[in-house]
């Protein structure tokens, strides 16, 4: 076999949990090869960069082998070397941590492991931060006496 449609690649190194998901994607135009969009039908061949777009990140692999059918995580690297920038990784490390602010539309409540993950964030940027200090306090008798008169 030398060459292979890019949807069936995709699905059976596993970048795509269905083949119908990768056929949707390259439909969208978030399959690229060499900066063109691919069809679904598209050939590839050993030695191709397919570049994919999963937001925010975009993924680049070199096809390293071909393959009749989906295989285990374990024999992925036989059949593509992943050659992302590491900088996509750091966007998509940046992405997890500001995903707790600003959920998608339609995300529905957080979880309870979204809920520790936000509460652990939230702990970490207030950990300096004293509610009253004696020296200094931001709320004074003075500010009661003043709040009291206006009533």
């Amino acid at each position: 076999m030398t060459e292979m449609r890019i949807d069936k690649w995709l699905w059976a190194t596993r970048v795509f949990k269905t083949r119908s998901l990768a056929t949707d994607q390259c439909k969208l135009g978030r399959v690229t090869i060499k900066g063109m969009n691919v069809k679904p039908s598209h050939n590839i061949k050993v030695g191709d960069v397919i570049e994919v777009r999963k937001p925010p990140v975009t993924f680049t692999f070199e096809v390293v082998g071909l393959l009749n059918n989906r295989v285990g995580a374990k024999l992925v690297p036989n059949y593509l070397k992943n050659i992302t920038p590491e900088d996509q990784y750091k966007i998509l490390e940046m992405a997890r941590i500001g995903g707790f602010v600003r959920r998608q539309k339609g995300m529905g409540r957080p979880t309870k492991k979204e809920g520790r993950e936000m509460a652990a964030f939230a702990d970490e940027a207030f950990l300096d931060f004293d509610e009253f200090d004696d020296e200094n306090p931001f709320w004074t008798e003075e500010d009661e006496e003043k709040l009291e008169s206006q009533c």
